[in-house]
């Protein structure tokens, strides 16, 4: 079943905590239910093209490992690419190889899926989507999940791309503006959450990023931006205006690597979105 016309499901990031996310979208694919519109941002984004390839599990599987040859996060690996994840790991040998990825079906879906990033010259936030070559959608992908500091910054197409949490952690405000009236927002925080300013940090990014000042500045000015998007979205919530799917236990951290907490976060996720689900879907066909 599709949702109807004009609804949108928007995807937060959050590094590991976004098994939350992937555990939400597992239940809504086992009950194969679609929401024909999903902006994804990072982690957000990793899940939202599982979503639209409908491979339920995938996300999970990429996330959260036993063996230690699959994994994503090693420190030597860290050293050697000079990234805090293994980016080729995730972007090539997992969509190709481990947990092959399944283009044809995202390629031919009628839903509509935009991945955010952050373009490094302007500083702004960009939506992109690909429904024909394989190795874009990857970078595009890549880009979205790109921590600055701890990754490299990803080209595509002769530009380059951070993190699109840096400009637009929660694009809810774009889905809105792009005609989907009703949302479906699934954060990876607690109701209440907000982010602080950098301090400390704030001369590694300008040694970092010194020939971006555009990308400095909207690295600096994140938690301002983060914090009021929060505000209108637990505004709006109060009003029914959008739906809300959060955490309502701790988060596990955005570098979180031990087993049994990943997939304790996962199954909330699961919990949350079945407890939901029906209110969910009376709200989006209203």
């Amino acid at each position: 079943m599709t949702a109807k016309k004009g609804s949108g499901l928007v995807l937060e990031g959050g590094a590991t905590r976004g098994v939350f996310t992937s555990g939400a979208l597992d239940y809504l694919m086992e009950q194969d239910y679609y929401i024909p519109y999903i902006a994804g941002v990072s982690a957000g984004a990793c899940n939202a093209v599982d979503y639209v390839s409908r491979q339920a599990g995938r996300t999970k599987d990429c996330m959260i490992h036993k063996e230690k040859e699959n994994r994503y996060f090693d420190l030597k690996k860290t050293i050697k690419n000079r990234s805090l994840f293994d980016m080729d790991m995730i972007f090539d040998k997992y969509p190709n190889e481990i947990y092959p990825f399944d283009y044809d079906t995202y390629f031919q879906s009628s839903l509509q899926c935009e991945l955010v990033v952050t373009n490094c010259i302007t500083g702004k936030a960009e939506y992109l989507n690909e429904t024909v070559k394989k190795e874009r959608l990857m970078k595009i992908c890549r880009a979205s999940s790109s921590i600055p500091l701890a990754s490299p910054m990803v080209t595509v197409d002769g530009i380059p791309y951070l993190d699109g949490g840096l400009a637009d952690s929660i694009p809810i405000i774009h889905s809105l503006k792009t005609g989907h009236k009703k949302n479906v927002i699934i954060l990876t925080r607690n109701y209440g959450y907000r982010k602080r300013n950098l301090k400390k940090s704030k001369s590694l990014y300008v040694a970092a990023y010194s020939g971006y000042p555009n990308l400095i500045r909207t690295i600096f000015s994140r938690a301002d931006r983060y914090n009021r998007t929060l505000e209108y979205i637990e505004k709006w919530e109060r009003e029914g205006k959008v739906f809300v799917v959060r955490p309502s236990v701790k988060p596990v951290s955005r570098t979180e690597q031990k087993y049994e907490h990943l997939i304790e976060f996962y199954q909330h996720g699961y919990d949350t979105m079945k407890e939901q689900f029906e209110a969910m879907k009376d709200f989006l066909e209203k």
